[in-house]
Order: C-alpha cells, then sequence, then structure tokens
C-alpha cells in the first residue's frame, strides 16, 4: 500500500515539508510506503478546457501532471500539502490538481482512495485553504482522511513548525487515521468489492434552440 505525496509549495524544506514529514514518517512507522512529490518549484500552467484528456487519455500538457498520474493511479491514497497565500492554497498547487484531476477522470477510478489536506500558514487563512483542497476529494468518490484538529501547522520557517507541538501531534495523528482507512478500506475491497457508483444522470439545463 502506497499514498502518494504532493508538496506544493515552493520551498522544499520549508513549512509545508515539514509538516508532511511528519505525515509521511507516521506512514511508513505504520506500514505504508511513501512516494514524495515537489510541484511547487516546477512550471505548471491551468486546465485550458481543451479537453485533449477526454481523447488521449493524458493532459495535453506534458509536465509533471503527466509524469504524477500513473503514481496516483497506483496510490491508495493522497496527501495535498499547501502553503497558505491570500487565505487560500497556492495557485500553482491548484492548477496542478485540476489538471490531474480532470485529466485522469476517464483513466482511472479514484473510488475509495482516501485523501488529506495539510496547510501551513503563518498565522491565519488556513481553513479556506483547506476546503479548497479537499473538494478535490469530495467529487472523486474519496473518503477524506481527519485528524484531531484541521490538518494544519504554523510557522514561518520550518523551525517554527518545530514550536508547533499541536500541529506536529495532529500531522502524526493524521498518518496514523490514514493507514487505519486504508488498511481498513483494502479489506473491505478484498471481501465485498468497491462500492458501485452511479453515472447516468448529468444535469445539465442547456436547451436546443
Amino acid at each position: 500500500m502506497k499514498v502518494l505525496v504532493i508538496n506544493g509549495s515552493p520551498h522544499l524544506t520549508g513549512c509545508t515539508d515539514r509538516g508532511l514529514r511528519e505525515v509521511e514518517d507516521t506512514l511508513k512507522a505504520n506500514g505504508v510506503e511513501v512516494e514524495r512529490v515537489n510541484i511547487g518549484n516546477k512550471d505548471i500552467r491551468g486546465c485550458i478546457g481543451c479537453n485533449f484528456c477526454r481523447e488521449h487519455g493524458r493532459c495535453v500538457f506534458n509536465d509533471p501532471v503527466n509524469e504524477t498520474a500513473p503514481k496516483f493511479a497506483e496510490a491508495a491514497g493522497i496527501v495535498v500539502g499547501t502553503p497558505v497565500y491570500y487565505a487560500g492554497a497556492n495557485g500553482q498547487a491548484l492548477a496542478f490538481l485540476d489538471r490531474l484531476f480532470y485529466s485522469t477522470s476517464g483513466v482511472f477510478d479514484k473510488t475509495m482512495k482516501v485523501g488529506a489536506a495539510v496547510v501551513s500558514s503563518r498565522r491565519a487563512g488556513s481553513t479556506s485553504a483547506f476546503d479548497e483542497i479537499n473538494k478535490y476529494f469530495t467529487i472523486s468518490a474519496m473518503p477524506i482522511v481527519s485528524s484531531t484538529y484541521w490538518n494544519e501547522v504554523h510557522g514561518f520557517t520550518a523551525q517554527d513548525v518545530e514550536a508547533d507541538l499541536e500541529g506536529l501531534q495532529t500531522m502524526r495523528n493524521l498518518g496514523k487515521n490514514m493507514a487505519f482507512m486504508i488498511k481498513a478500506i483494502d479489506a473491505a475491497k478484498k471481501a465485498d468489492g468497491l462500492p458501485e457508483q452511479e453515472r447516468g444522470v448529468f444535469t445539465n439545463f442547456h436547451t436546443e434552440a
């Protein structure tokens, strides 16, 4: 069982990384393999709605999105970490997620892959960024992993995060809960299979003239 960890921060050893490392170490201690992908320092543009992916099974822009897609397909869960910019997630991380989730929607089933958001902020804006990331999971039949507080760490530097003892505790509990959910879902999947998802209805209020 593997969890894919996405670091959306351009600072590869900054606050977001410190929070993610606490989750990663806990997952490993609980028997879950981890693979990290750093995208915050990469050249990633947003979706242009061209629907190239619908015909070809990959995004028209050949960048880390296409490189990450098969790793996401194989993973039992995904953790997305982002710094908070103007009370929201990093725009680059959101562009990456828009294209990753959209371009793979017809390629592999995300049902019951577990998802977790991790956010870092100096002081505020973290819960709105947290909400932004979680919406990618709720539209994809992916259970969200919770902890004993919102999944956030605080500080201006990675050293500051070391002093956020509750934040690091929250990360460890997140890792434990994620490992448990992955194992529980795997056992249920083997016993009963995945829940069938209805896909036949697509509400559209457009009418032909």
